[in-house]
């Protein structure tokens, strides 16, 4: 499964098969279910992985994708986040705000 992982983070070109596609939602389907988060936490997640990562770089949002992948027990969160630019940061930290 990790092959594959990696055979679809970096062909992303590649058009799939709708027998692909299917396997993939079932996988996602199954390891959201084994998260148990609700759908609500995880959106919740989501939108504060973004914040944060957003605050140092500007991300591309139409090409945002998360997706959970499940193997031998274990569940991993990707988030494949494209990034159009590196931002400056503000030297002076009186000046940044803290959560």
């Amino acid at each position: 499964m990790f092959r594959e992982l990696l055979d679809q983070i970096f062909s992303r070109h590649a058009k799939p098969s709708s027998r692909s596609q299917a396997k993939q939602r079932l996988k996602l389907i199954l390891a959201h279910d084994r998260t148990t988060l609700s759908p609500e936490a995880l959106q919740s997640m989501q939108q504060e992985i973004l914040a944060v990562v957003s605050k140092y770089v500007e991300l591309d949002a139409e090409s945002l994708e998360f997706s959970l992948a499940s193997e031998q027990g274990t569940t991993a969160l990707i988030a494949n986040l494209p990034i159009r630019r590196v931002r400056t940061l503000d030297p002076d930290p009186a000046s940044q705000s803290s959560y």
